[in-house]
């Protein structure tokens, strides 16, 4: 595992839906020690857009910070797209 990836990293998700609804924004922490679907939601809706099935549906994302877990269920086909906002630390 690169050194970058066990860095803690903050994130504020906002989904876009056909129609123009959005929602979010969802802040959500990503380390090694946290669980959270963060990263995996961005990978997996890039993965469908080059052409590939989606497979997954439920996504949690979990702010410790707040002490909130959110649970998104998403059919890729209805999203236009996800703006991923990372809040980078020194």
């Amino acid at each position: 595992m690169k050194s970058e990836d066990k860095a803690l990293t903050n994130h504020a998700i906002t989904v876009c839906l056909e129609g123009g609804a959005t929602l979010g924004p969802f802040k959500a922490t990503w380390s090694t020690e946290i669980v959270s679907d963060v990263r995996e939601l961005i990978k997996e809706y890039d993965s469908f857009l080059q052409g590939q099935e989606q497979k997954r549906f439920k996504y949690h994302l979990h702010d410790p910070v707040k002490r909130v877990s959110h649970s998104l269920v998403l059919d890729f086909k209805r999203v236009t797209g996800i703006y991923d906002q990372v809040d980078l630390h020194d």
